[in-house]
């Protein structure tokens, strides 16, 4: 869905932080969401994305700066219908079926979709008589997708949401997720599987220490990783001088392989071909994995150093014998 610029955004966070105790979990994060737009949201686990999901639905307010859903407070965004969410650490509702529950959850919004078509766009409409505390964890996960869709939304926030799918049920939730968005929606879903976000996100946000530290398409964020990955066989040769050839971003030496991110694979493996016999030579584009290790690396820690020993003292004047007389 092509993003609906010069509006209010669906979503706006200015300077926004988070701490609990001496984490900083959000740490000052700027950030607008076109309405329309899909956008993925990717970290390491403590990165602050959950703190960050839980700002955005106004489950806890921000120590300062703002957040805003349609240009006004979450919780009113909330209360109007206008926000689903999916969330990992939702249970399962005892001794009520799917089709029982799903219907429970859309009469409490002002126009919500009707039940029979969010258990199709799920995919469980064949589940809508079973009991949801007996079904597999997958199918728990498609319940939670209903729920997030029975309000018809105009915002969905989806928190690791084909976690517990196999490939197949993966390849249907994200057929029916370009379903909805066609209606104009806007999506934002946090996932640990880069392909999905490379896949189905007009944009890719990379969360770190409670910042955002790239914005953008998989394939800018490949670029600013370095445009190639160059590798070969070290065969027991140092890698001492490897990040000093042309074009070298980084090094990373695999047992005795070394890997090269390169803006400039030509001129690395020329400059590679004049040391010597190259075996197993490899070139290929950045990966988003790459990327995203590469913009979320620890800052490296300075080696300590050690402090020069203090000068040892000058020898005594060897004292004078008396003359003699």
């Amino acid at each position: 869905m092509t993003p609906t610029e010069g509006t209010t955004p669906a979503v706006s966070f200015a300077g926004a932080a988070k701490a609990y105790g001496d984490v900083r979990a959000v740490d000052g994060m700027d950030l607008r969401i076109e309405r329309g737009e899909t956008v993925a949201l990717l970290g390491r686990n403590g990165a602050g994305k959950s703190t960050a999901i839980a700002l955005l639905l106004g489950l806890r307010p921000p120590d300062a700066g703002t957040v805003e859903l349609f240009g006004g407070p979450p919780e009113g965004a909330v209360r109007a219908g206008r926000v689903g969410a999916m969330l990992q650490e939702a249970r399962a509702v005892p001794r009520v079926t799917v089709g029982e529950l799903v219907a429970f959850v859309a009469g409490r919004y002002p126009a919500p979709m009707p039940v029979g078509q969010a258990l199709e766009l799920a995919g469980i409409a064949a589940l809508a008589g079973r009991r949801v505390d007996r079904l597999s964890g997958g199918q728990v996960q498609r319940v939670r997708f209903a729920l997030a869709l029975a309000g018809r939304p105009d915002l969905l926030v989806l928190d690791e949401p084909t976690a517990a799918l196999d490939v197949e049920a993966r390849h249907a939730f994200w057929e029916s997720m370009r379903a909805y968005t066609l209606g104009g929606s806007t999506v934002l879903f946090s996932t640990h599987y880069l392909e999905e976000a490379d896949a189905h996100a007009d944009r890719i946000l990379v969360v770190d220490r409670g910042r955002i530290v790239a914005d953008g398409t998989g394939d800018e964020l490949r670029r600013a990783a370095g445009g190639s990955r160059v590798s070969f066989d070290l065969a027991g040769r140092p890698a001492d001088g490897l990040t000093l050839l042309p074009g070298v971003r980084s090094l990373e030496v695999r047992g005795d392989r070394a890997l090269l991110r390169t803006d400039d694979s030509d001129a690395t493996v020329v400059a590679l071909a004049e040391l010597g016999a190259i075996r197993g030579l490899e070139v290929a584009p950045a990966s988003l994995d790459d990327a995203f290790l590469a913009l979320t690396a620890p800052a490296p820690t300075p080696a300590p150093t050690t402090p020069a020993p203090a000068p040892a003292p000058a020898p005594a004047p060897a004292p004078e014998k008396e003359s003699m007389r």
